[in-house]
Parts: C-alpha cells; structure tokens; sequence
C-alpha cells in the first residue's frame, strides 16, 4: 500500500479548488520566509501586519505551491518610508514570470516588469501615480490566458495581453520568484494577503 507524501496546510489552502485563501494569519509568517536579498531589511509581524524593514532590497516570499494560470493575489501595502517602490509584487504567468511594480523609479512608477526586457518604467503599462506614506492601498494582480490585469484600490492599471510577449524579472528581483513581495530602500507593511483561484 503505498501513501502519498504529506502536503503542507500552506500548500493545501493553495490548491483547494477556486475561491479566495488567506496566505498570512495576520500573526506569524507561517507559509512565508524572507527573501535572501543582499543588504536586506528585518522581516517582522506586528499589530496584523508584515513589516519589512528598510534595506538595500527586503522582501518575503510564499513557501506553498503556486499557481500559474487562472488565479488572482490581493494585498493591502502601504510605505512606511523611503521614496522607492513599496511593493514589488513578482508572480507566474504559466512558465514565466513578471513583478507588478509600485511606485518605483523615484516613488511614482507603476507597471509590469518585464515585457520583453523593458521595465517598467518603459514598456506599455509604465503609468505614474502619487502615493502617500502611511496610506494603504489596495493590489491585485489577475492572470488569465493571455492577459495580465492590476488594479490599485478601483482603477485598472495594466491591461496587458501577454501573447507573444517575453515575461521576465529584473535580475536583482530573481530571488521573489515564484511568488513574492520585494521592497527597494524603503520600508512598507503588507496585510489582507488573499489569493483566489478562477474557473
């Protein structure tokens, strides 16, 4: 009789079957570890909250299985402070992968690195916005066949159609692969971590 090899409970809520999952408890980091940045901040829980300190670049990354296709991953981020991107938020689509930045390049950056090697300061969903230290914003990332949306509280940001398009991560970003949160020289909270599975 043979026996199937044990799945973590992080894995399991995963791979549950469509509808939203909590990835954090709001109390530990249970299904997340820090990111293996160089010069990276300290990685904290507090008052419900993921705290990453400021560093050179600090981050987490989800320890669970990841999905590839047909999944959404909410969060709620805000910059505690710094003036450089407050969530980097790096995901799968199918094999390849891409982060959805915001405010980057200077604190007002928002879109999809990389679409064929450009960042993205300089590809087609480069857009800048003004974002306030201590204000939580709501994230959310939707992958589908051929198409990657996000959204910033209510409005569309990207609308991208990824067909025939070469998804990549910056190199410095490499290490939030496959699914990760990334700070650069800035401080900034996360909470509400959700990831929902589509039809």
């Amino acid at each position: 009789m043979s026996s199937k090899p044990a799945t973590s409970p992080a894995a399991t809520a995963i791979n549950a079957g469509p509808g939203s999952r909590a990835l954090f408890d709001g109390k530990t980091l249970t299904g997340w570890a820090s990111t293996d940045f160089a010069g990276r901040g300290q990685v904290t829980v507090k008052d419900g909250q993921i705290n990453l300190g400021e560093g050179y670049m600090t981050g987490v990354n989800w320890t669970g299985a990841v999905p590839k296709m047909n999944y959404e991953i909410s969060l709620d981020a805000k910059r505690v402070e710094g003036s450089d991107f407050f969530c980097g938020l790096t995901f799968s689509v199918g094999e390849q992968f891409a982060s959805f930045i915001v405010g980057g390049w200077g604190g007002g950056t928002v879109g999809i690195s990389s679409i064929d090697s450009q960042d993205a300061s300089e590809n087609e969903t480069s857009t800048s916005m003004n974002f306030v230290t201590g204000k939580w914003y709501h994230i959310r990332v939707r992958v589908t066949p051929g198409r990657v949306a996000a959204w910033i509280d209510d409005d569309q940001v990207v609308k991208f159609d990824t067909e025939g398009k070469r998804l990549s991560t910056r190199i410095e970003v490499d290490a939030s692969k496959p699914l990760g949160v990334a700070t650069w020289n800035t401080a900034s909270a996360l909470k509400n971590i959700q990831l929902t599975t589509l039809e």
